[in-house]
């Protein structure tokens, strides 16, 4: 094919892309169009069908890039971002990247200014392509059918999924290096795949009724999922964002959702009164001290981290405490020691206590849980968060040593502590920075615990620290309001 050795930078140029989705195409001609000097403004993009390619629409139309020509600037960022926005299904993708592949030559720091606006749609695009991704990694289901092809006989599985953008060829490799030993089809409305188990091919768009509508397995897998359904960790906003609706008609599991939300609150109910009943056999009423509830913690196994190589720590502190601080559970060193808060969380929330002028020794500090749960790595045991059964079990402890100490306001500090003083999970960032009535009328204040400010450095550290010490001196107000 001949060229235009002169190309004129005033003219227009169309190019028609082979595939919506062919990336490799649209770098190499980019590139050229670069060299040549031809202004963004000057270039039209279009996916298959929608205008004349570059490359085959006469030689007025066929750049070639002077000899000394420089070479295209693009640092990994932007390829990494653009190939990946490429697979949008935005029309006017090829003409952004473009647009910012121009703009690099002059200014090739130009992808780490965060407020401009093409980069940041360039990093949109790129966000919706991976979430699709993720979604079609989450939301396939196969579904067996029987070929009736004698040479092929035997399993073959096939699946129908939706994707908003062209990401079907993109993560053919993940399904393959998955489902390796099946043979499969996925169809969409974009295109279809389909693996031998040696092969992988493309095949044209497909229609939701060229996919079956379910298998025999499908009511084990409904019964499996009904049966892992845990209500204490229903969170409805979440789970849409994560697994929006439009994706439960091919999902067989998505019928039973409606049904299991609706029983949720009923179960978790069951779960947290199971719980609380747990001693009911052993024990008519409450122990009525202190030294009751110290003595019959030490002795208790009734769930599985008593089970441990391990002491039971009480809590410690006037009996008559106006504030009652609780954590989650004991740690190695408070376990050694057999005292609440003396390890490095405790030090950390001694320092913070002193800062905003609360006196540890006026407060009653004890934990929701009162065994250290661990796992052993060679000489070192491991913290290990305790479980919402477990945090429910030991809910009777608490509530006794609460019933008799009476504070006037409890500081739960943590997911865990919060869950053993309201039997039910909930979002510190939430709940944080106001009051929640208990029905014995004190008062309910959560904050995040030490260890956690310990877990973190930098500005996220400098945050969480910040909005610790705002609930302290909140509290802090708080009891000298409900002193007065």
């Amino acid at each position: 094919m001949s060229a235009l050795r002169n190309p004129d930078p005033g003219a227009r140029y169309h190019v028609e892309l082979p595939e919506p989705d062919d990336f490799d195409f649209w770098r190499e001609t980019a590139r050229v169009l670069v060299q040549c000097g031809i202004a963004p403004d000057r270039v039209s993009w279009s996916e298959p069908g929608g205008g004349v390619d570059l490359f085959a629409s006469g030689e007025e139309n066929v750049p070639v890039p002077p000899a000394d020509a420089r070479p295209v600037r693009a640092n990994r960022r932007f390829v990494s971002l653009a190939r990946n926005a490429a697979l949008h299904s935005d029309p006017t993708r090829f003409a952004l990247l473009y647009r910012l592949l121009w703009r690099l030559q002059a200014n090739p720091r130009m992808m780490e200014d965060k407020a401009d606006l093409d980069v940041r749609r360039l990093e949109e695009l790129d966000k919706n392509v991976r979430r699709d991704s993720h979604k079609m990694h989450a939301f396939v289901r196969f579904r067996l059918i029987e070929s009736g092809d004698e040479e092929e006989a035997g399993e073959h599985y096939v699946a129908w999924f939706e994707p908003e953008h062209h990401i079907l060829r993109a993560n053919a490799g993940f399904f393959m290096r998955r489902f390796a030993n099946m043979r499969w089809s996925i169809l969409t409305p974009r295109g279809s795949l389909h693996w031998d188990g040696q092969t992988m091919s493309e095949g044209p768009p497909a229609q939701r009724s060229d996919a079956p509508g379910g298998d025999p397995m499908e009511d084990l897998w409904r019964s499996y999922y009904a049966s892992i359904f845990n209500p204490a960790r229903l969170k409805i906003g979440a789970m849409v964002k994560e697994m929006p609706k439009k994706y439960w008609k091919n999902m067989p599991e998505a019928a039973l959702i409606p049904e299991l939300i609706a029983g949720a609150q009923g179960r978790e109910a069951k779960m947290v009164e199971q719980g609380k009943s747990v001693f009911s056999g052993e024990f008519e009423q409450r122990p009525d001290t202190l030294e009751a509830i110290d003595k019959a913690i030490h002795a208790c196994r009734k769930c599985p981290i008593g089970q441990l190589d391990n002491h039971a720590v009480m809590g410690e502190g006037p009996q008559d405490a106006a504030l009652m601080i609780v954590g989650e559970q004991p740690g190695d060193q408070e376990d050694l020691a057999g005292r609440p808060f003396v390890g490095p969380a405790g030090q950390l929330l001694d320092v913070h206590l002193e800062k905003v002028g609360i006196d540890r020794r006026a407060a009653y500090v004890t934990n929701t849980v009162k065994h250290f749960k661990y796992v052993q790595r060679g000489k070192r045991r491991l913290h290990q968060n305790p479980g919402a059964k477990e945090i429910d079990t030991c809910r009777w402890w608490i509530e006794s040593e609460r019933a008799i100490v009476q504070p006037k306001l409890v500081l739960a500090m943590g997911a865990s502590a919060a869950r053993g003083m309201l039997g039910k999970t909930v979002s510190i960032s939430k709940v944080r920075g106001a009051p929640i009535p208990l029905e014995d009328g004190s008062e309910l204040w959560v904050t995040a615990h030490p260890s956690y400010l310990l877990r973190l450095d930098g500005p996220a550290r400098e945050e969480q620290v910040r909005l610790f010490d705002a609930d302290l001196v909140a509290v802090k107000a708080r009891l000298a309001e409900l002193a007065g």
